[in-house]
């Protein structure tokens, strides 16, 4: 034996405290707060907030003062048109100023009103909602059973639109005396003095909005079915049925010995337990065949280049599980800006985030790009498949992959955005067929990458696939979690900063798919099957986090199929247990 290799000091392979650094599972969220306190960049900091927030405020609040000025100055001129050739012509071109200039500030006004309801009306709901629950949860889940508990978090979710609705109402009453309705021509000769009346109208466009809103969604999610343990599993009634291994949250890394950001070295070191992962299901497929292996995100740990080729070599050694393989991106695999420095963020036209983003789409495409199929924007039904679809971009892509310029990721958000819902097409009508999204939320910064959004465009795309095939069944694969399980949450930080933000809204557009459609994800790390509003729910654990080297770890095998009422059913799944190691190899 070596010895310099066999009893050093400090031995590389098991790590050290620096892997610890963002690890929530070594660190209190509180401990890496303080250390994001202490190394953010304010600057940097301050320019993504005017980015955000400021700038789409000034454009949404601005809006009515120029349309005001705009009808003003029209009906003017209309009146003096009456009077001669000339004031006509004046007249024209004010209509025709207004109708092209209109229309991209309307559009930009639109923007900053989705993208400040994404960014704080939303999340101010979800946040109400989900921490009244946890007190609930906290203090009378031990003493009330599962009938009563439903019943309190139905309570809770209203009570969180009342308080949220009132919080609108105060902001838009505080905000009414600055703001500003009506504007003048010569207004514009002095813009610098528009900026806090046009704030004010945000926050009172907003807080009206969110008052309303935030009522409609309590009721909502009140009246709606609570989440709760799925009570039985049917068998199928006949043939076919369809085998799915669920992975997810595999956090492959770049290092032989990498740990992982979550867990440190409280986790496993390196990309062994995914070797046996898919040694293990290439020796199941060899028994009794998979039809569908589907990853739910989280792919890798940070989103980097060595990250996805680690993952390539391992799926390069099975190349019949990766004919079977369906991808979708997870917050690790795009929102994590730095894996040692959770302070670190990028500004909001920084092309690191457009890089990952494009790097996981590459991914994604060469596993799966000749068998998944992308909508249509135009037509609204399902298109060409994602090989065709980004074959004209990808001159583009690779140009910005290696010179990263802003420039060159300036058109590439639409090809991001366009990719989903990814579909893969049931093979009959009545067939099975699984809808990918991506349902990671527009952050820019490391502490906040786990919060979720699905956009309404992708529900748009799956309400569009769902009407082209009237009498299929459907997997609907994300990466985050529609709803909170019901048990009690390890922290409060957890239950919010992992929150699917509008989960609950886009549960119930799955409605029509009540009885014919499962729902996966992955994202929390554990197991759980459920249900909620008519649809089956199914978490997948990650056979990879949440144990040491020496510890096993496990994923599940689904079975799925028609039940004598032609619904799509499932069957108890497999467990499938991968053994730890002992070896610091």
């Amino acid at each position: 034996m070596n010895p310099i290799i066999d009893n050093p000091i400090i031995d590389p392979r098991l790590g050290d405290v620096e892997d610890d650094t963002s690890s929530t599972k070594q660190r209190s969220l509180l401990a890496i707060a303080g250390s994001l306190l202490a190394e953010v960049n304010l600057p940097r900091l301050a320019l993504a907030w005017i980015v955000l927030i400021i700038l789409p405020g000034i454009l949404l609040g601005i809006a009515p003062l120029i349309v005001s000025a705009w009808f003003g100055s029209l009906s003017r001129a209309f009146a003096a048109s009456l009077g001669g050739v000339w004031a006509f012509t004046l007249l024209a071109l004010a209509v025709g100023f207004g109708w092209l200039g209109g229309r991209p500030l309307v559009r930009a006004a639109e923007r900053g009103f989705w993208s400040l309801n994404s960014l704080a009306v939303q999340p101010g709901y979800a946040l109400c909602r989900e921490g009244l629950r946890h007190l609930v949860e906290l203090r009378l889940a031990p003493k009330v059973d599962a009938r009563r508990l439903e019943r309190l978090r139905a309570a809770t979710a209203l009570g969180a639109g009342f308080v949220a609705c009132g919080f609108g109402l105060c902001a838009a009453a505080l905000a009414w005396p600055s703001s500003r309705w009506i504007g003048e021509v010569v207004d514009l000769t002095t813009p610098h003095r528009l900026i806090v009346p046009a704030l004010a109208n945000t926050i009172v466009l907003l807080g009206s909005y969110s008052a309303v809103a935030a009522l409609l969604w309590g009721i909502a999610d009140a009246t709606m079915q609570q989440p709760r343990d799925l009570a039985s599993f049917a068998l199928p009634s006949g043939r076919p049925t369809w085998r799915i291994a669920h992975l997810s949250d595999l956090h492959v890394v770049g290092e032989r010995y990498g740990f992982r950001i979550e867990s440190g070295r409280g986790g496993p070191r390196g990309n062994n337990r995914l070797a046996r992962v898919l040694a293990r299901l290439d020796e199941i497929h060899a028994n009794n065949p998979i039809d569908i292996i589907l990853v739910t995100g989280d792919v890798t740990d940070a989103g980097r280049s060595a990250e996805w080729a680690e993952f390539f070599t391992a799926l390069d050694r099975h190349p019949r599980l990766a004919e079977r393989m369906l991808l979708l991106p997870g917050n690790h695999d795009v929102n994590v800006v730095d894996r040692a420095n959770p302070a670190r963020l990028d500004l909001p036209l920084s092309p690191g985030k457009r890089l990952r983003q494009m790097r996981a789409l590459s991914a994604i495409a060469a596993v799966q790009g000749d068998r998944v199929r992308v909508v249509d924007p135009t037509s609204g039904q399902l298109g060409d498949t994602l090989s065709v679809a980004l074959a004209p971009h990808r001159a583009a892509i690779a140009a910005f992959a290696d010179a990263g310029t802003m420039r060159l990721s300036s058109g590439l958000a639409k090809i991001w955005a366009e990719a989903f819902p990814m579909v893969l097409q049931p093979s009959s009508d009545d067939g099975l067929g699984v809808v990918l999204l991506n349902s990671n939320a527009e952050t820019h910064f490391s502490f906040t990458n786990a919060l979720g959004l699905v956009p309404a465009e992708q529900a748009h795309g799956l309400a569009a696939v769902i009407c082209q095939f009237p009498r299929a069944r459907w997997v609907v694969a994300l990466h985050h979690h529609l709803v909170e399980y019901p048990k009690p949450a390890k922290a409060f930080s957890e239950r919010i900063g992992t929150a699917l933000i509008n989960g609950s809204w886009f549960l119930r557009q799955l409605r029509p798919l009540e009885g014919r459609a499962v729902a996966m994800h992955g994202h929390r790390h554990i197991d759980w099957i459920g249900e909620c509003g008519g649809i089956r729910i199914v978490s997948a654990p990650s056979p990879v986090m949440e144990a040491k080297n020496d510890a096993p770890t496990h994923f599940y095998l689904h079975t799925l199929g028609a039940d004598s009422g032609g619904r799509l059913c499932m069957m108890p799944p497999e467990r499938v247990d991968i053994a730890g190691e002992t070896a610091a190899s």
